[in-house]
Protein backbone atom coordinates (compact mmCIF):
# COMPACT_ATOMS: atom_id res chain seq x y z
CA UNK A 1 0.00 0.00 0.00
CA UNK A 2 3.14 2.08 0.07
CA UNK A 3 4.39 4.25 3.04
CA UNK A 4 1.98 6.27 4.99
CA UNK A 5 2.88 9.83 6.36
CA UNK A 6 3.52 8.77 9.71
CA UNK A 7 5.86 6.16 8.68
CA UNK A 8 7.64 8.46 6.57
CA UNK A 9 7.86 11.22 9.32
CA UNK A 10 5.68 14.04 7.47
CA UNK A 11 3.91 14.25 10.68
CA UNK A 12 5.45 16.80 12.43
CA UNK A 13 4.95 20.02 14.26
CA UNK A 14 5.15 22.17 11.05
CA UNK A 15 2.11 20.31 9.95
CA UNK A 16 0.35 20.56 13.20
CA UNK A 17 0.61 24.06 13.63
CA UNK A 18 -0.49 24.78 10.18
CA UNK A 19 -3.75 22.78 11.39
CA UNK A 20 -4.19 24.50 14.60
CA UNK A 21 -4.01 28.00 12.75
CA UNK A 22 -6.97 26.78 9.98
CA UNK A 23 -9.22 25.48 12.84
CA UNK A 24 -8.80 28.81 14.52
CA UNK A 25 -9.81 30.51 11.41
CA UNK A 26 -13.02 27.95 11.39
CA UNK A 27 -13.56 28.84 15.02
CA UNK A 28 -13.50 32.47 14.13
CA UNK A 29 -15.65 31.76 11.62
CA UNK A 30 -18.25 30.27 13.60
CA UNK A 31 -17.85 33.38 16.38
CA UNK A 32 -18.66 35.63 13.54
CA UNK A 33 -22.14 33.85 13.16
CA UNK A 34 -22.42 33.38 17.21
CA UNK A 35 -22.58 37.38 18.06
CA UNK A 36 -24.96 38.14 15.91
CA UNK A 37 -27.12 36.62 18.41
CA UNK A 38 -29.87 33.71 19.49
CA UNK A 39 -31.82 34.26 16.34
CA UNK A 40 -29.91 32.03 14.33
CA UNK A 41 -31.50 30.60 11.04
CA UNK A 42 -31.50 26.66 11.52
CA UNK A 43 -32.33 24.39 8.87
CA UNK A 44 -32.87 20.23 8.80
CA UNK A 45 -30.56 17.97 6.54
CA UNK A 46 -31.80 15.29 5.12
CA UNK A 47 -31.32 13.07 8.22
CA UNK A 48 -32.74 15.68 10.23
CA UNK A 49 -29.64 17.71 12.09
CA UNK A 50 -29.54 20.70 12.33
CA UNK A 51 -27.16 22.96 10.01
CA UNK A 52 -26.63 26.95 10.96
CA UNK A 53 -24.58 29.12 8.52
CA UNK A 54 -21.71 28.60 11.25
CA UNK A 55 -21.52 24.82 10.20
CA UNK A 56 -21.18 26.04 6.72
CA UNK A 57 -18.67 29.24 7.17
CA UNK A 58 -16.48 26.35 8.88
CA UNK A 59 -16.48 24.29 6.12
CA UNK A 60 -15.52 26.93 3.31
CA UNK A 61 -12.40 27.95 5.39
CA UNK A 62 -11.44 23.93 6.12
CA UNK A 63 -12.38 21.86 3.08
CA UNK A 64 -9.91 24.38 0.58
CA UNK A 65 -7.42 25.02 2.92
CA UNK A 66 -6.65 20.91 4.02
CA UNK A 67 -6.79 20.09 0.64
CA UNK A 68 -3.63 23.09 0.16
CA UNK A 69 -1.79 21.17 3.49
CA UNK A 70 -1.90 18.12 1.98
CA UNK A 71 -1.99 18.03 -2.12
CA UNK A 72 -3.70 15.06 -2.97
CA UNK A 73 -5.40 13.97 0.31
CA UNK A 74 -9.08 13.75 0.19
CA UNK A 75 -11.64 15.55 2.35
CA UNK A 76 -14.46 13.81 3.73
CA UNK A 77 -16.60 16.28 6.10
CA UNK A 78 -20.11 16.46 7.44
CA UNK A 79 -21.12 19.25 5.14
CA UNK A 80 -19.48 18.80 1.76
CA UNK A 81 -20.27 15.68 -0.56
CA UNK A 82 -19.97 12.33 0.27
CA UNK A 83 -18.66 10.22 -1.76
CA UNK A 84 -19.48 6.35 -2.35
CA UNK A 85 -17.73 3.55 -0.16
CA UNK A 86 -16.59 2.11 -3.65
CA UNK A 87 -14.13 5.13 -3.73
CA UNK A 88 -13.60 5.84 -0.07
CA UNK A 89 -12.41 1.84 0.03
CA UNK A 90 -9.29 2.92 -1.83
CA UNK A 91 -7.77 5.49 0.18
CA UNK A 92 -5.22 5.30 2.36
CA UNK A 93 -5.17 9.04 3.91
CA UNK A 94 -7.48 11.58 4.22
CA UNK A 95 -9.03 14.41 6.16
CA UNK A 96 -12.02 13.80 8.17
CA UNK A 97 -13.80 16.80 9.15
CA UNK A 98 -16.97 18.18 11.36
CA UNK A 99 -16.78 22.03 10.85
CA UNK A 100 -19.37 22.55 13.87
CA UNK A 101 -19.24 19.38 16.72
CA UNK A 102 -22.14 20.06 18.52
CA UNK A 103 -24.27 22.44 16.40
CA UNK A 104 -27.55 21.96 19.28
CA UNK A 105 -24.88 23.19 21.56
CA UNK A 106 -24.40 26.16 19.00
CA UNK A 107 -27.90 27.36 19.08
CA UNK A 108 -28.58 26.82 22.57
CA UNK A 109 -24.95 29.06 23.23
CA UNK A 110 -23.79 26.73 25.84
CA UNK A 111 -20.27 27.16 24.48
CA UNK A 112 -19.94 23.04 24.29
CA UNK A 113 -19.21 22.84 20.50
CA UNK A 114 -15.88 22.65 18.49
CA UNK A 115 -13.78 21.86 15.30
CA UNK A 116 -13.00 19.16 14.94
CA UNK A 117 -10.10 18.01 12.29
CA UNK A 118 -8.37 14.28 11.77
CA UNK A 119 -6.16 13.10 9.85
CA UNK A 120 -7.02 9.53 9.08
CA UNK A 121 -4.18 6.72 7.70
CA UNK A 122 -5.48 3.13 7.40
CA UNK A 123 -8.16 3.55 9.03
CA UNK A 124 -6.52 5.11 12.02
CA UNK A 125 -6.87 9.17 13.31
CA UNK A 126 -3.31 9.60 13.48
CA UNK A 127 -3.56 13.29 14.44
CA UNK A 128 -6.26 15.38 15.24
CA UNK A 129 -7.24 19.16 16.39
CA UNK A 130 -10.37 19.91 18.54
CA UNK A 131 -10.65 23.74 18.31
CA UNK A 132 -12.85 25.19 21.00
CA UNK A 133 -14.31 28.34 19.22
CA UNK A 134 -16.24 30.37 22.17
CA UNK A 135 -13.21 30.01 24.75
CA UNK A 136 -9.99 29.55 21.75
CA UNK A 137 -8.91 26.72 23.84
CA UNK A 138 -7.56 23.85 21.28
CA UNK A 139 -6.49 20.21 22.15
CA UNK A 140 -3.80 18.80 19.77
CA UNK A 141 -2.99 15.08 19.51
CA UNK A 142 -0.04 13.49 17.11
CA UNK A 143 0.41 9.48 17.40
CA UNK A 144 3.81 8.65 19.16
CA UNK A 145 4.48 12.31 19.59
CA UNK A 146 2.18 13.33 22.62
CA UNK A 147 -1.30 15.56 23.50
CA UNK A 148 -1.05 19.23 24.05
CA UNK A 149 -3.46 21.80 25.43
CA UNK A 150 -3.37 25.24 24.25
CA UNK A 151 -4.77 28.18 25.90
CA UNK A 152 -3.83 31.98 26.29
CA UNK A 153 -1.14 32.05 24.13
CA UNK A 154 1.00 29.11 25.31
CA UNK A 155 0.62 25.35 25.39
CA UNK A 156 1.33 22.48 27.78
CA UNK A 157 1.69 18.54 27.29
CA UNK A 158 -1.21 16.60 28.39
CA UNK A 159 -2.07 13.35 29.98
CA UNK A 160 -4.41 10.79 31.00
CA UNK A 161 -4.76 9.90 34.67
CA UNK A 162 -4.58 6.84 36.77
CA UNK A 163 -8.01 5.05 38.53
CA UNK A 164 -5.48 3.94 41.37
CA UNK A 165 -4.67 7.59 41.82
CA UNK A 166 -7.47 8.29 41.77
CA UNK A 167 -8.99 5.51 44.71
CA UNK A 168 -5.30 6.52 46.61
CA UNK A 169 -6.99 9.63 47.41
CA UNK A 170 -10.17 8.59 47.90
CA UNK A 171 -11.56 11.22 44.89
CA UNK A 172 -14.81 9.66 43.09
CA UNK A 173 -14.31 8.53 39.13
CA UNK A 174 -15.58 10.85 36.75
CA UNK A 175 -17.81 9.62 34.39
CA UNK A 176 -18.85 12.51 31.16
CA UNK A 177 -22.09 11.18 29.25
CA UNK A 178 -23.92 13.22 26.61
CA UNK A 179 -26.71 15.30 27.76
CA UNK A 180 -29.42 13.77 25.40
CA UNK A 181 -28.23 10.17 24.16
CA UNK A 182 -28.51 7.09 25.88
CA UNK A 183 -28.87 8.39 29.47
CA UNK A 184 -31.12 5.22 30.45
CA UNK A 185 -28.68 2.62 28.38
CA UNK A 186 -25.43 3.46 30.93
CA UNK A 187 -26.93 3.38 34.50
CA UNK A 188 -26.25 -0.41 34.46
CA UNK A 189 -23.15 0.45 33.53
CA UNK A 190 -22.11 2.90 35.83
CA UNK A 191 -23.24 0.81 38.62
CA UNK A 192 -20.82 -1.67 38.07
CA UNK A 193 -18.54 0.54 37.38
CA UNK A 194 -19.21 1.82 41.22
CA UNK A 195 -19.15 -1.65 42.50
CA UNK A 196 -15.81 -2.37 41.59
CA UNK A 197 -13.81 1.32 41.82
CA UNK A 198 -15.98 3.20 44.25
CA UNK A 199 -17.79 6.38 43.99
CA UNK A 200 -18.65 7.41 40.64
CA UNK A 201 -20.00 10.71 39.64
CA UNK A 202 -21.45 11.87 36.51
CA UNK A 203 -21.29 15.01 34.49
CA UNK A 204 -23.27 15.64 31.18
CA UNK A 205 -21.85 17.62 28.20
CA UNK A 206 -22.20 17.61 24.39
CA UNK A 207 -19.36 17.46 21.65
CA UNK A 208 -16.01 15.90 21.36
CA UNK A 209 -15.16 18.25 24.59
CA UNK A 210 -15.86 14.85 26.49
CA UNK A 211 -12.62 13.25 25.18
CA UNK A 212 -10.61 15.91 25.44
CA UNK A 213 -11.19 16.37 29.64
CA UNK A 214 -10.28 12.99 29.59
CA UNK A 215 -7.57 13.50 27.76
CA UNK A 216 -5.99 15.95 29.95
CA UNK A 217 -6.99 13.99 32.99
CA UNK A 218 -9.70 15.88 34.36
CA UNK A 219 -12.45 12.50 34.12
CA UNK A 220 -11.74 9.02 33.63
CA UNK A 221 -14.55 7.64 31.40
CA UNK A 222 -17.05 8.15 28.78
CA UNK A 223 -19.27 5.68 27.64
CA UNK A 224 -21.24 6.35 23.95
CA UNK A 225 -23.99 3.48 23.98
CA UNK A 226 -26.09 5.75 21.00
CA UNK A 227 -25.40 6.49 17.36
CA UNK A 228 -22.72 9.16 17.03
CA UNK A 229 -20.92 9.59 13.44
CA UNK A 230 -17.45 9.02 12.07
CA UNK A 231 -16.62 12.98 12.22
CA UNK A 232 -18.05 12.82 15.42
CA UNK A 233 -15.12 11.22 17.05
CA UNK A 234 -12.04 10.85 14.40
CA UNK A 235 -10.03 14.14 15.92
CA UNK A 236 -10.72 13.46 19.79
CA UNK A 237 -9.91 10.21 19.41
CA UNK A 238 -6.30 11.15 18.21
CA UNK A 239 -6.16 13.26 21.22
CA UNK A 240 -6.82 10.88 23.67
CA UNK A 241 -4.43 8.02 22.05
CA UNK A 242 -1.90 10.15 22.46
CA UNK A 243 -2.43 11.38 25.63
CA UNK A 244 -2.05 7.48 26.98
CA UNK A 245 -5.93 6.88 26.62
CA UNK A 246 -7.84 4.73 24.15
CA UNK A 247 -11.41 4.91 22.37
CA UNK A 248 -13.10 0.93 22.60
CA UNK A 249 -15.75 -0.43 20.59
CA UNK A 250 -17.82 -2.87 23.05
CA UNK A 251 -15.78 -5.79 21.86
CA UNK A 252 -12.91 -3.33 23.10
CA UNK A 253 -11.00 -2.91 20.00
CA UNK A 254 -9.95 0.46 18.88
CA UNK A 255 -12.20 2.47 17.03
CA UNK A 256 -10.99 2.09 12.99
CA UNK A 257 -12.25 4.56 10.55
CA UNK A 258 -13.40 4.18 6.52
CA UNK A 259 -14.09 0.46 7.31
CA UNK A 260 -17.36 0.50 5.60
CA UNK A 261 -20.55 2.02 3.35
CA UNK A 262 -21.60 3.52 6.65
CA UNK A 263 -20.30 6.43 8.58
CA UNK A 264 -21.94 5.61 11.63
CA UNK A 265 -19.63 4.51 14.65
CA UNK A 266 -20.76 1.60 16.69
CA UNK A 267 -21.57 2.25 20.15
CA UNK A 268 -18.03 2.98 21.91
CA UNK A 269 -16.17 4.04 25.05
CA UNK A 270 -13.60 6.41 26.19
CA UNK A 271 -11.20 5.58 28.69
CA UNK A 272 -8.58 7.46 30.23
CA UNK A 273 -6.48 4.87 31.73
CA UNK A 274 -6.04 1.75 30.19
CA UNK A 275 -4.09 -0.43 32.66
CA UNK A 276 -7.30 -0.27 34.81
CA UNK A 277 -9.42 -3.85 34.54
CA UNK A 278 -12.09 -2.36 32.33
CA UNK A 279 -13.00 -5.60 30.92
CA UNK A 280 -14.55 -7.02 34.02
CA UNK A 281 -17.13 -4.20 33.79
CA UNK A 282 -17.33 -3.30 30.14
CA UNK A 283 -17.35 -7.10 28.69
CA UNK A 284 -21.07 -7.40 28.65
CA UNK A 285 -22.55 -3.99 28.80
CA UNK A 286 -23.48 -3.20 25.15
CA UNK A 287 -24.16 -4.24 21.73
CA UNK A 288 -22.40 -3.12 18.51
CA UNK A 289 -24.22 -1.27 15.75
Amino acid sequence: MGETLLEAGTLDQHLLDQLLALCREAGDAIMAVYQRGPDIAVTNKADNSPVTAADRAAHAILDPGLRNLLPGVPVLSEEGQIPPFDIRRHWQRYWLVDPLDGTKEFIQRNGEFTVNVALVERGRAVLGVVHLPLTSVSYSGLVQCGARKYENGSSRAIRVRTIAARQQQQLPIEVIASRRHGVEAIAALLERLAARAGDVVTRNMGSSLKFCLIAEGAADFYPRLAPTSEWDTAAAQAVVEAAGGAVLDVQLQPLRYNQKDSLLNPFFYVIGDSNFNWVSILGNSGAAR
